[in-house]
């Protein structure tokens, strides 16, 4: 796989977790009350689509600044920070006319918080148990908190 395969995958992984983060929060952030028939399914798919679009260009921001290669945590916390504004980013496109004095700001930091939870679960399932095994190179693996191989993460976050 070449390095531009892997950034690529790399950047469909995080859009996709991020849409999906989204979508869920949204449809969550509905109620209980609410029936499958009256879920807010088109406002969940705008929001997960603009999500999606924001973790592209927060992500190209980061591989444009080299801030890939990072350890666990900071990789992490950088991955919920961009969870957090692209929800946040998502609300306020989907909003289409912004108006401060008008726009939801309580509904749209909920949703900013669910989403941002749901990507700290997901980066620490993807984690793991931390204890990688040691591969025939003899260098352990790093955790990190992607979903892609370790290979594949590597050769994408890699200088």
């Amino acid at each position: 796989m070449t390095k531009w395969q892997a950034v690529s995958l790399d950047f469909l992984e995080r859009a996709g977790w991020s849409a999906g983060q989204v979508f869920f929060a949204t449809l969550l952030g509905g109620g209980t009350a609410i029936s499958v028939y009256n879920l807010p399914w088109r406002f969940a798919l705008t929001l997960s689509l603009s999500a999606a679009v924001s973790s592209v260009i927060l992500t190209a921001v980061q591989y444009l600044t080299r801030l890939t290669n990072l350890s666990f945590w900071p990789d992490l916390i950088v991955r919920l920070a961009k969870t957090f504004l692209g929800s946040l980013a998502a609300s306020i496109v989907a909003a289409r006319v912004f108006d401060m004095t008008t726009f939801h700001w309580t509904a749209a930091l909920n949703l900013a918080a669910l989403a941002t939870i749901a990507a700290l679960g997901k980066g620490l399932l993807a984690r793991g148990s931390g204890v990688s095994p040691v591969p025939a190179g003899g260098q352990p693996v790093r955790p990190n908190p992607s979903t892609l191989s370790d290979q594949t993460y590597e050769r994408a976050v890699s200088r």
